[in-house]
């Protein structure tokens, strides 16, 4: 997809998303969206195409690190539990609790009857959640081997780009079908009617991100809640400048033809 073309349709989104946010504040909503996929779908676009038109103190990006020590002894649910929206707030996470699912599976970082029994409590655990009023969506992030490939190559060439390359990122490149299997388990085991998965293609990662905020909005009543009033007051008196600030600019930043 053409930067243009896609611009173009996000920007009529963004107007969406607002209107979406506005919605969540006024009736107390509460929207929770998790983003999985493997290494380099394409989750951080999609959560700065989301995010970047709504208040920052009203829409919040969950990305965890790893678990301590001390989280490692907790229920597994027990981290993520405090990072869910309050009323009037939307949660993106950057990955989330199906960690344990993929990569801590895959990787060895959680044991079978660990995984086991996170797949058994999962649907349990979104139940709850739903049955408080809490509108849960799951989105899985679709790329093949091929698209990924390309990704990696990118960071592995692009200095502004090496950070996103992790050493799970590098170990897990050689387990491409252990995910495939990993992922299929995870669906079985949780694609529930009251939190289903969707699977969002994303080979051309533009065009996913649109397909996936299209999709967000379309699940949502009706969004449209009028804005409020302002009482712009007129000026008494001109514009001030800011000649009494006690510290002048810096240079401003030199501009080349």
């Amino acid at each position: 997809m053409k930067r243009k073309q896609y611009e173009k349709h996000l920007e009529q989104l963004e107007h969406e998303l607002v209107a979406m946010a506005r919605w969540a504040k006024a009736t107390g909503e509460r929207i929770c969206v998790l983003l999985e996929g493997r290494d380099t779908s394409g989750k951080g676009g999609t959560i700065k195409a989301i995010a970047q038109r709504i208040n920052p103190r009203q829409l919040r990006v969950v990305a965890l690190p790893k678990p301590s020590d001390v989280e490692r002894t907790q229920w597994y649910f027990q981290r993520y539990v405090p990072h869910l929206p309050a009323a009037g707030e939307i949660v993106l996470f950057d990955r989330s609790w199906y960690n344990r699912a993929g990569v801590e599976k895959v990787m060895g970082f959680a044991s079978d009857d660990e995984v086991w029994r996170f797949l058994h409590a999962v649907p349990i655990f979104e139940q709850m959640l739903v049955d408080d009023g809490i509108r849960l969506c799951k989105y899985w992030l679709s790329c093949d081997q091929e698209a990924q490939e390309e990704r990696f190559a990118e960071r592995l060439e692009d200095p502004l780009k090496r950070w996103k390359l992790s050493p799970i990122d590098v170990a897990s490149r050689t387990k491409f079908a252990e995910y495939s299997a990993a992922r299929e388990a995870m669906f079985a085991a949780t694609h529930t009617e009251h939190a289903p998965w969707t699977v969002v293609d994303y080979n051309d990662q533009k065009h996913g991100r649109l397909t996936l905020i299209r999709n967000l909005l379309d699940r949502l009543p009706d969004t449209q809640v009028p804005q409020d009033e302002l009482d712009w007051p007129e000026l008494d008196h001109p514009p001030l400048d800011e000649q009494f600030d006690l510290l002048k600019p810096i240079p401003p930043f030199p501009l080349e033809d």
